[in-house]
């Protein structure tokens, strides 16, 4: 299975980034692909720490049930996952080039991911493994959404 530690993996993620432009639709979804690029930034930031979202109800309940059939499965994520609402990205800015970059330079510094358990906003507390397949589980979701 994928994951956002490995260097090739980061590196493919990278290159497909790069294809992305201000013509890029989704397939599915609301988000135009500015949204969707600065939605992967925050999600990369909140895994690294700097972006907190708290803890869903139903994640509580469920959250570690879900996670062991997400995670050992190489399936991709479903169309119109659910997200956190600190996750959501309502602008339309049209830099998409500076989103592009900042996500790259997040993606990179996955090689030295601090943080051993993480608390995730559905799943709760995962491992860096965890982390690693998600994060490249989330990336491919996203760059799938736009055909890329």
């Amino acid at each position: 299975m994928k994951t956002i530690f490995d260097k090739p993996t980061r590196d493919e993620l990278i290159n497909r980034i790069n294809t992305l432009n201000g013509n890029s639709t989704a397939q599915w979804g609301k988000m135009n692909v500015y949204q969707m690029l600065k939605h992967c930034t925050l999600w990369e930031e909140m895994i690294q720490g700097s972006v907190k979202c708290k803890r869903s109800f139903l994640g509580r309940l469920f959250g570690k049930m879900v996670l062991k059939k997400f995670v050992h499965n190489e399936s991709p994520l479903r169309r119109n996952t659910p997200t956190s609402p600190e996750l959501i990205v309502k602008e339309s800015n049209d830099d998409i080039a500076s989103e592009k970059k900042k996500w790259i330079t997040l993606i990179e510094e996955n090689a030295g991911f601090p943080k051993p358990d993480f608390m995730h906003p559905f799943f709760g507390k995962i491992t860096k493994e965890q982390v690693g397949y998600l994060a490249y589980k989330h990336a491919d979701h996203h760059l799938r959404q736009f055909n890329s």
